[in-house]
């Protein structure tokens, strides 16, 4: 039998200006404004056609609340669905985040710089093609050439086996063709096609081939032994048995390992065709200016671009006013009045949610900068203080969620450069003097530490941590490991040199 009782319990519910606010604060200067384009396309109330009095809000429609009916579900302004979290509603949100794209190749790497000129609206790829017609190659062996070209990866490798190409071109261009007849055309013909090192299976055979399309030198052709033989103790840096096993002299092997670094390990990347460029839009911008008492100070604005000035669309207005002098209303005036009302209530949010963006991310960035003035002064990162994402809610007064989604994504462009938002914010460790010290800190130490290592003889992590530990940083081998791994930088065998 059913029995009736009386429960009582909390449950947070988020109105949808609160919901909203989530949800535009967490987005990078791109992609919100993206998702005020799309929503002044969705909702005809919202403009940004200049007004003479720039009014912003409306708060006229509370007279018609009695006479409005009863909104239809589907047009209905509610207080949105029940969630008992922000997060559960955020994670709805289908809305992209930065994407990093990095180029193949960056002439840094190598003395010698292999980019080739090419069209603006010529790819890679059709660069390749466009060098088969130098050879004299029949039907098949132009088929043969074509399919090679396609089937190279962004770095110019053909990942693929032969085997693979002989199946594929019997099934989709209906030629039979072995594999000695595909390493013949790879070999023959794509390998002599610029840049050098192009169709390579890999990184051993393509430094080969650039090494052979070059003037022999005593130099080169020492290179080639060393790559055609000791491939895999070159690659770990395994010096002595190289100098071993070829009977040659430290100087000589060092002559041929400086003709190697000039080699193009990624000869597709190198195409300026195929070249991606990642324009970072900076979400803030700090400028170093002079204080009232001629005292340098920091100075936060927010980067509001081509941003429009949103505003209520007078037409929608002036609507609501003709429907305001109508005494007998019809059943569709009335559903018209719901419907302007529900799109004024939703531009009104929109507009409320945006400025509280504005201010919540401008408060937010003060704070940050205010924590880390000494950096943002000098532009020694040395300077940064260690800080979590507490100590700013604490400072500001917010929720730490809410800092945290500052922080997400965003890029604060700087005098010293652009940077990651979240790159300020770091654990703290305690030196021998009992401070608190940012592993920011720690992390500029190690590098300093391995910038003046002996090259010969480069610190193991164990010797890093003891180096560390004598400069009043207590730091474990493993934690050692972390961070130089987080730096980029390679273990002590791979940065040894001769």
């Amino acid at each position: 039998m059913l029995k009736q009782r009386l429960q009582q319990k909390q449950i947070q519910k988020l109105t949808p200006q609160q919901i909203q606010f989530m949800k535009l604060i967490q987005l990078p200067t791109v992609a919100f404004e993206q998702k005020v384009k799309e929503e002044m396309e969705k909702n005809p109330a919202l403009t940004d056609a200049p007004e003479p009095d720039e009014e912003n809000l409306l708060h006229e429609t509370d007279t018609f609340d009695n006479e409005i009916p009863e909104t239809p579900p589907d047009t209905a302004t509610d207080n949105g669905p029940d969630m008992e979290s922000i997060d559960e509603y955020l994670n709805m949100d289908d809305t992209p985040g930065y994407k990093t794209y990095t180029s193949n190749y960056s002439p840094d790497d190598d003395e010698e710089d292999y980019r080739y000129n090419i069209s603006g609206d010529q790819s890679f790829r059709e660069y390749l093609m466009s060098q088969l017609a130098a050879f004299r190659l029949d039907d098949n062996q132009m088929k043969i050439a074509e399919y090679i070209i396609g089937s190279l990866d962004d770095a110019g490798y053909l990942r693929r086996e032969l085997i693979d190409i002989s199946d594929d071109l019997a099934f989709n261009e209906s030629i039979v063709v072995d594999e000695k007849e595909i390493e013949d055309v790879l070999t023959k013909v794509i390998w002599l096609l610029d840049p050098p090192g192009v169709g390579a299976r890999n990184l051993q055979e393509s430094l080969i081939i650039q090494l052979k399309r070059k003037k022999p030198t005593p130099e080169r052709e020492l290179a080639l032994k060393i790559l055609e033989r000791t491939f895999h103790e070159l690659t770990h840096k395994h010096y002595d048995k190289i100098i071993s096993r070829l009977k040659i002299d430290e100087d000589r092997l060092r002559a041929a390992l400086e003709e190697i670094k000039k080699l193009n390990p990624k000869p597709g990347g190198s195409m300026t065709g195929n070249r991606i460029t990642t324009h970072i839009i900076p979400d803030f911008i700090v400028r170093i200016e002079d204080g009232p008492d001629g005292e340098k100070i920091p100075v936060v604005e927010l980067n509001m671009r081509n941003l429009p000035q949103l505003r209520i669309s007078r037409q929608f207005r002036e609507m609501l006013e003709g429907y305001k002098l109508e005494k007998n209303k019809t059943g569709k005036q009335k559903e018209a009045i719901a419907f302007i009302k529900q799109k004024l209530d939703s531009a009104n949010w929109f507009i409320d949610a945006v400025k509280q963006r504005y201010q919540t991310l401008e408060k937010t960035m003060k704070a940050i900068v205010d924590y880390q003035k000494e950096y943002f002064l000098t532009g020694d990162e040395k300077k940064i203080k260690p800080m979590i994402l507490k100590d700013i809610a604490e400072k500001i007064d917010m929720d730490i969620s809410t800092v945290s989604r500052v922080a997400n994504s965003k890029y604060v462009d700087t005098p010293y450069g652009t940077k990651l938002l979240k790159e300020f914010f770091s654990e703290s460790l305690t030196n021998d003097a009992g401070e608190e010290v940012s592993t920011i800190k720690i992390k500029e130490i190690l590098k300093e530490i391995v910038e003046g290592e002996d090259k010969k003889k480069p610190f193991t992590d164990d010797a890093l941590s003891r180096e560390l530990k004598k400069r009043g940083y207590k730091v474990a081998r493993r934690t050692v490991a972390k961070y130089r791994e987080q730096l980029g930088i390679q273990p002590a065998r791979l940065r040894k040199e001769l």
